[in-house]
């Protein structure tokens, strides 16, 4: 398996795609007007406490104030048990206009504000520092017990006795050296300090530490020993990734390199092409079937259809196959589009419970290679996958796209009939209410020509029956769902 990762960078806007065997896997987009905020601190204000949620709202200077649970400011300590621990009231941890240090660990997301936290982690290319507790833990992707005890003791080794906090080993220290583990306890320990010195001399609504810029961090997070490339079109920005490379990723500064190809750098490999794809509500198979993907604002569903694809055998191996297929291309559809939360998945029926297991473990395997956490539960008695992903950013079409100005997000429109029948009945209303010689009606040209064409029938009895004439206007700038009635 071979990777490669492309960076699109423009004034405003910086692109990350990450391309496994040429095929789109994730696409990551940070714009100057809206970075994300995951990772920074923030010396903020309590604005106001809820009690019966038992969290607070923090003003940290965004848009929306931010939300704190009591359970992100009080946690187990380290070999305390569950029973043992209890969340004091939130009332009693903080109070209306003081001021708190908090990290965000969730994006503003739709209509809710950011997810804070007290327990701050600040992660380096190999670790994850942990300022208020002493544990040293290592990723749970990192499955062999040897390797996982090897990290651990170097850990142990290469840190100072006297320091005040805890690690977590990542995914990506998977076979490294001693030396490379010390060089970033060095450099944890050096930001450290200095995030603890900006702690103190910083005011209440500032940000004390942010969150480094998107080709850092895809440089720290999404390089593995997968990845062959890594292509940038800007010189600017391939000059400040290969200072950082060379601090932190010297073995890597060969594989950096600058794209500078008349074709656009995001035309390779089709990714722009895959982009706009990943925008539509269906995803084909390449069998011939589909899967027709839902975004709400509670969960994210996901149907899956047999379409086209006959199969060459019986129905029910047809039905198995598609489902095998679809449960691959639904893992990278996660990916691809960024979807989290709660997500439903409707796989078409199968009777053998045999199937059922392998497309199930399917789903599993596919969903090993993505970098956020999921969870995936047995399926229910209707046939349904209940699953979770990691939400931390807004999905792919949120970032890109807004609600549609004439549905209003819906995702359907009043037809042309109806909103006919409506114009009609405040005709009505708008006579029995105001005295008037005429009326004009100023709507859509679509529902114009349908009330001069299919409904003139009916305007001649309306006009009978209220006995004034009615004009109607087309206006271009008026959606389908739109229209007004005027008196002259």
């Amino acid at each position: 398996m071979s990777e490669e990762i492309l960076i699109n960078v423009t004034p405003r806007e910086t692109r990350v795609a990450v391309v496994e065997n040429g095929m789109l896997q994730e696409v990551h987009i940070e714009r100057a007007a809206k970075r994300g905020y995951v990772g920074s601190i923030y010396h903020g204000r309590v604005s106001r406490v809820m009690p019966g949620m038992q969290a607070a709202f923090v003003d940290i200077g965004l848009d929306r104030a931010a939300f704190l649970h009591a359970y992100d400011i009080m946690r187990r300590q380290d070999g305390e048990s569950s029973d043992d621990f209890s969340v004091p009231q939130i009332s009693d941890l903080v109070r209306e206009g003081h001021g708190v240090i908090v990290q965000v660990i969730k994006d503003p997301i739709g209509s809710k504000g950011a997810r804070l936290t007290t327990h701050f982690s600040i992660p380096s290319r190999y670790l994850v520092l942990l300022p208020a507790s002493k544990t040293i833990g290592v990723s749970a992707r990192i499955e062999d017990e040897t390797e996982r005890a090897r990290l651990k003791e170097m850990v142990q080794k290469s840190m100072n006795p006297d320091d005040p906090w805890g690690y977590i080993v990542r995914t990506n220290a998977e076979g490294v050296t001693r030396e490379a583990l010390a060089d970033d306890l060095a450099y944890l320990s050096k930001l450290w300090a200095a995030v603890k010195t900006q702690m103190l001399r910083a005011e209440v609504g500032t940000r004390i530490y942010e969150e480094l810029s998107l080709p850092l961090k895809t440089l720290r997070d999404l390089v593995t020993k997968n990845v062959e490339k890594v292509r940038i079109d800007s010189n600017e920005a391939l000059q400040k990734t290969l200072t950082f490379a060379r601090q932190f990723l010297p073995d890597w500064v060969e594989h950096i390199e600058l794209y500078s190809a008349d074709r656009p750098i995001f035309d390779l490999y089709g990714v722009e092409d895959e982009i706009q794809r990943a925008l539509d509500k269906r995803a084909q198979l390449k069998s011939g079937g589909y899967v027709v993907i839902d975004q709400t604002e509670a969960m994210t569903t996901i149907d899956v259809n047999t379409g086209g694809f006959l199969g060459h055998r019986n129905l029910e191996e047809t039905i198995f196959r598609t489902n095998l297929e679809a449960a691959q291309t639904i893992a990278r559809q996660l990916r691809l589009r960024n979807l989290g939360g709660i997500i439903i998945i409707d796989f078409i029926d199968m009777q053998d419970t045999e199937h059922q297991r392998q497309v199930i473990r399917t789903l599993e395997k596919s969903l090993s290679k993505d970098h956020a956490k999921t969870q995936v539960y047995d399926m229910s008695p209707l046939g349904l996958v209940q699953m979770t992903r990691k939400r931390t950013t807004e999905s792919l079409e949120h970032v890109l796209c807004g609600p549609c100005p004439a549905c209003s997000g819906r995702g359907t429109m009043k037809t042309k009939e109806t909103v006919c029948y409506e114009v009609f009945r405040e005709i009505t209303r708008a006579v029995r209410q105001f005295e008037a010689e005429k009326l004009l009606v100023l709507a859509s040209p679509s529902v114009v020509n349908k009330i001069m064409d299919e409904e003139s029938a009916a305007v001649a009895e309306l006009e009978e029956f209220i006995g004034k004439t009615i004009r109607f206007q087309a206006d271009e700038q008026y959606s389908q769902e739109q229209f007004d009635v005027v008196l002259l």
